[in-house]
């Protein structure tokens, strides 16, 4: 039998609870808020104030940072970073270990290819009708 939560000191001695993730399995730390219908995979974290919105993705070994946006129906790949305060909007994907920084900005229906670092600050648009990547600061 799984525990019912899991307990992890931040880098400020602060004990945050994280619980598994009824559609995936993933930690989700006690003040964040994932929609039930969002999966969060096994190995994946979803820390403090973070939000995974209705029907979104999140990969296996993906991290959802403090006070990050995961929009509906957005998918973080594998191994992924949303970093504190950024925000994937909604139907954007993120290829597995893309790092978004703090505070950047992924628009709706954006594709982030694999391995990208968008930096903090960033905001990435859809440029043109393909949705290619394209960042302004």
């Amino acid at each position: 039998m799984r525990p019912t939560h899991v307990e992890l000191e931040d880098d400020d001695g602060v004990v945050l609870r994280y619980f598994h993730h009824a559609n995936g399995g993933g930690l989700v730390e006690s003040s964040a808020r994932v929609h039930p219908t969002a999966f969060v995979a096994a190995g994946a974290y979803v820390d403090p104030g973070a939000q995974v919105g209705a029907a979104a993705r999140v990969g296996a070994g993906a991290w959802i940072d403090r006070r990050a946006t995961v929009a509906a129906k957005a998918v973080v790949g594998a191994d992924a970073h949303v970093g504190p305060g950024a925000v994937v909007g909604r139907g954007a994907t993120l290829g597995p270990r893309v790092r978004v920084g703090a505070d950047a900005r992924i628009g709706p229906g954006v594709t982030v290819p694999v391995d990208t670092v968008v930096k903090a600050g960033a905001v990435v648009e859809v440029a043109g009708r393909r949705g290619r990547v394209g960042a302004a600061a």
